[in-house]
Formats: C-alpha cells, structure tokens, sequence
C-alpha cells in the first residue's frame, strides 16, 4: 500500500528484454537506505518487488502483463521515473489509499500555466472515467493528485511548484502517457453495489422506509 507522495525521482540505468518481459535497473540514491530484498516500490505508481540491489540501485522484474498494461513500456535508460517506499503503518499519512495496481493509461491532451499553477488535462477510457469524481482523488504516475476538472473524455489537474518540481509531471509534456490508478474506494463501492443487484431478484427500491431501516433519519 503507497500513498502517492513522492519520495524520489530516480533514474532507469537499463531495460533489458527477456522475451516479453524487462527487466530493470533503477538508481535511487534516497531511498535505499533501509531496502530489504522483496519490498515493494511504486515506480511511476507501479508496486514492483525489489529483486536485488547494490549501492544505490534495485533492480525490478516486469511481467508481460504490466508491460502490456503500463507506460513503463515506453521509457527508456535515461528516464527519470516517481519512487514511493510501500507506506510505513506508524508514518503520516498525507495522499490517499494508493494500491500500486494501475487501473490503465491516459495521454496528457493539454498542458498550460496560470500564475502559479500549471493545469494538466488528462483524457482517459470511459472504463476509468466513471470512477472520477470532482474533487476526488486519483493517482498520476503514482503521484496523488485532486481532480479540479471534468469532462466526458478527460480529467484536469492542477499542480503546484511542489509537485512539478519533485516528480515528472514536472517534464511530462501534450501527448505523452501517464499511468492513472483511480479511487480504490470508488470501485470498491461499484463492485459491492454489482454483487447486491446481482444476488437480488429484485433490486429494493430506495423508499423513506428503506432510508430509515438503514440508518438515514
């Protein structure tokens, strides 16, 4: 589990292809300093598994599936990548629940500053879009950001100096793509409403009486 704040922007050392597969090396000068083989690091808000590490690189296996499913097939040695450490239980907690699970990708569609702000919109598959909401939550290349606009097709971001600085959204420029994992609770909520029409012969009705037999005075 993350929390989508930052801690380090790393660099990828190598990208090497075993089949469908990569394997990669990152350099993480920051936050290696109590790494354990088998714990969890977001890369760009993918939670992979450290499989070794020396000085200040770890290296990480990509299955076919999240080079399928993620923008980490697209970079390349040289790239600058958002790292988050799996969230301690006695820290603060300051972005949201964060799963690392990549709900898919968006392409940035527009990209333009306001005084101090920067307003990045996102355009996304309606898959992901109906999990949206104003104001919500959501995570961007594992970033944990507010959503400030909508639309049918896209969402828009607006992002401070803080965040352009310390993570890569800072250089993520019109067209390229970002990782987005939406609002566990959100599809938490589709699924248990799915499973409860679904087992029922006839959905109830939404009456007073049944506002007050759940709790709603």
């Amino acid at each position: 589990m993350f929390t989508g704040i930052i801690e380090e922007k790393g660099k990828i050392v190598s990208m090497k292809e075993t089949g469908k597969a990569i394997v990669m090396t990152v350099e993480a000068p920051e936050i290696l300093s109590d790494v354990k083989l088998g714990d969890s690091i977001a890369v760009n808000g993918v939670c992979l598994t450290v499989a070794s590490f020396e000085g200040s690189q770890f290296t990480v296996d990509l299955m076919p599936e999240t080079v399928r499913a993620t923008s980490l097939r697209l970079v390349g040695e040289g790239s600058e990548v958002n790292l988050e450490r799996a969230m301690a239980a006695g820290g603060r907690f300051g972005g949201h629940f964060v799963s690392g699970h990549v709900d898919g990708t968006g392409i940035i569609k527009k990209k333009e500053a306001d005084q101090n702000a920067v307003y990045v919109e996102i355009e996304v598959e309606p898959k992901l879009r109906q999990y949206l909401a104003m104001k919500g939550s959501v995570a961007v290349d594992g970033t944990s950001l507010t959503i400030f606009g909508l639309t049918d097709t896209s969402f828009t971001l607006s992002l401070i100096p803080h965040t352009l600085k310390e993570t890569v959204m800072g250089s993520r420029q019109v067209g390229d793509p970002v990782n987005v994992e939406c609002d566990m609770l959100a599809k938490y909520v589709e699924e248990l409403l799915a499973v409860r029409f679904r087992t029922q012969e006839k959905p109830e009705a939404v009456s007073e009486s049944f506002l007050k037999e759940h709790g709603f005075q």
